[in-house]
């Protein structure tokens, strides 16, 4: 269907969406649009596209090429589009903002996924337990806990990890760097999140509380473990007598008692022990005033 513009010039309608084009070959792509039709396929893997556009940047993934560099820091991209958000990292530039809170992003697709955090919708869902998501990365890194998929391997020692950021703080084991410094006490850590967590101990911060009881505590992972006083769980089992506890690290030292592993020495007379604090009673046998 054909109509002219106030410039007289013939305009191409699409009679499913009334969209409206300069161009018949214009109409006829969008046309795939609505039929689904993929006609251009890539040389090297077979994947279809319906723009010529889209399979041009889609081969760059097979030849390396990234002809879009970066003015500032000379960095490159297969696309534009991502050049352009890149950017934004040197300007500072954040336009897309949220019409609720007014937070404001570099890229829409980052607003998107903050606008589910006002409406509570999480469109993407596991099919193996049903969990969902705001976003499609979490979902795909939570459906490694059903396959045990592992992608990520340390360079150094081997271990596979399900996530990418697990594996970069894995790696600073290895490296022994504490990059993050405590502006109190000057402790380092290796990952921010333990120094966010360290800070607490100075501010007396305890955001997560227990619905049931009210206790208070620094860290999340605490909480849990103390929520099953309540619930009664305790997912974790000894594999020798069976015992169940609630706490990973009291199974732990639970199992010396199969290995007669005693880790911990004494640094002054050589002593070896099972658990921390029997080391910590020993050593003020060392320290302390004897009774008089």
């Amino acid at each position: 269907m054909k109509k002219k513009n106030p410039s007289g010039d013939k305009l191409c309608k699409c009679f499913q969406c009334g969209k409206t084009f300069g161009k018949k070959s214009s109409l006829k792509t969008h046309m795939r649009s609505h039929t689904g039709e993929k006609p251009l396929s890539c040389t090297v893997c077979g994947k279809t596209f319906t723009h010529k556009g889209n399979l041009n940047r889609h081969a760059r993934t097979h030849t390396g090429e990234k002809p879009f560099s970066c003015p500032v820091c000379g960095k490159t991209f297969t696309h534009k589009g991502n050049l352009n958000r890149h950017a934004r990292t040197h300007t500072g530039e954040k336009p897309f903002s949220c019409p609720v809170c007014g937070q404001a992003f570099t890229q829409m697709g980052s607003l998107v996924c903050h606008a589910r955090t006002h409406t509570g919708e999480k469109p993407f869902a596991c099919s193996v337990c049903g969990q969902t998501f705001t976003e499609k990365g979490p979902l795909i890194s939570h459906a490694r806990t059903h396959t045990g998929e592992k992608p990520f391997s340390c360079s150094v020692c081997g271990q596979t990890f399900t996530q990418k950021g697990h594996l970069n703080r894995h790696e600073i084991i290895h490296t022994g760097e504490k990059q993050f410094p405590c502006s109190v006490c000057g402790k380092r850590f290796t990952q921010k999140g333990n120094l966010k967590i360290h800070i607490r101990t100075h501010t007396g911060e305890k955001p997560f509380a227990c619905s049931v009881c009210d206790k208070r505590y620094t860290e999340k992972g605490s909480l849990k473990i103390h929520i099953r006083t309540h619930t009664g769980e305790k997912p974790f089992s000894c594999s020798v007598c069976g015992q169940a506890f609630a706490d990973k690290r009291i199974l732990r030292c639970h199992i010396r008692t199969h290995t007669g592993e005693k880790p911990f020495s004494c640094s002054i007379c050589g002593q070896v022990f099972s658990q921390t604090h029997q080391l910590k009673s020993h050593i003020r046998t060392h320290t302390d005033d004897p009774p008089s």
